[in-house]
């Protein structure tokens, strides 16, 4: 008997695309994970200075590779993975449940739902996820003197940082920065889930590639990439500052008041045009995650769909 081919847009439950959604962020993240390192220390570099006034260590995303690779050995390259996977694991398992109890419940076939829904459930789990990225935000600035940039935490790992962290500022400490994370992945969220969506909508018009392709999936993720790049990386220089900065003993940052603080600071001391440092290697990052984690999450929904609907 021939498999019926799932519909257009593949529907599974909420539950079942939380660990859907946490299994291909988490695929998609150990092959971006090198990049993510070095956006994260191309963002911090020459913080609250004007440009000519600093040292570039960093230069560009081979260059900075190469630098990396030399300061901390290859395995720098992975530096702060375990907190990344833990991140993408909780951000994105609540970010695609909610998502799809929109889809569910047809808040997503509203006119603006799309947007609104992927803004909200991006939200949500930015919340959740917070601590796992401020770890790995530490853990990923770390490096030896020659090379560092922005605030050394110097933790020995990722329970360690949780444990200094708990110990010095208590649970609160624990979501220092959140206040920046949430309009970073709340406009990353609604930008990539909205643009994939119509993306792909109008490349399965076009009858590009065979029905059910993955290249269809394909994509819509590089359309998508290009549109979450040029519209999350100011969210993304101001969410890597807060969470990178040193605190005082009542766990107080000591650069940035907040979210509007730190963007007006970046803004007056090096200029409009810091909100988007690192845009290239951001982009070279978010976009083969942005492709990765969406392509993964479609072809593991068609999977899911075809085991219910066929027991295979």
């Amino acid at each position: 008997m021939e498999r019926a081919r799932p519909p257009p847009a593949v529907s599974v439950s909420p539950p079942v695309d939380l660990v859907l959604g946490a299994t291909s962020c988490c695929l998609a993240c150990v092959f971006t994970n090198p990049l993510e390192v070095v956006k994260t220390r191309l963002q911090l570099q020459g913080e609250l200075r004007p440009r000519g006034t600093y040292r570039r260590l960093y230069r560009g995303v081979l260059p900075a590779l190469a630098a990396v690779s030399r300061a901390d050995g290859l395995r720098g390259l992975q530096k702060g993975l375990a907190a990344g996977l833990l991140y993408q694991g909780l951000m994105n398992g609540v970010r695609f449940y909610c998502y799809s109890h929109a889809e569910d419940r047809g808040l997503t076939q509203q006119p603006g739902g799309t947007v609104a829904a992927g803004a909200v459930a991006g939200a949500l789990g930015a919340f959740v996820g917070s601590p796992a990225y401020l770890v790995k935000t530490h853990l990923q600035a770390q490096t030896v003197a020659a090379m560092a940039v922005g605030h050394q935490h110097n933790h020995q790992g990722v329970s360690s940082a949780f444990e200094t962290i708990y110990r010095k500022q208590g649970l609160v400490g624990l979501w220092r920065g959140v206040n920046g994370a949430v309009p970073r992945v709340m406009v990353g969220s609604a930008v990539q889930l909205a643009t994939f969506a119509s993306a792909k909508e109008w490349v399965e018009k076009l009858k590009w590639f065979k029905e059910g392709s993955w290249m269809v999936a394909l994509a819509g993720g590089m359309i998508s990439s290009v549109a979450v790049a040029v519209a999350m990386t100011p969210f993304d220089v101001v969410s890597t500052r807060l969470y990178n900065q040193p605190v005082d003993e009542r766990g107080m940052g000591k650069h940035y008041r907040g979210f509007l603080d730190c963007f007006v600071q970046i803004s007056r001391k090096e200029g409009i045009l810091a909100l988007y440092k690192g845009i290239g290697p951001a982009y070279l990052r978010l976009g083969p995650h942005t492709i990765l984690s969406l392509l993964f999450w479609d072809e593991l929904r068609k999977l899911t769909y075809r085991h219910q609907q066929h027991g295979v």
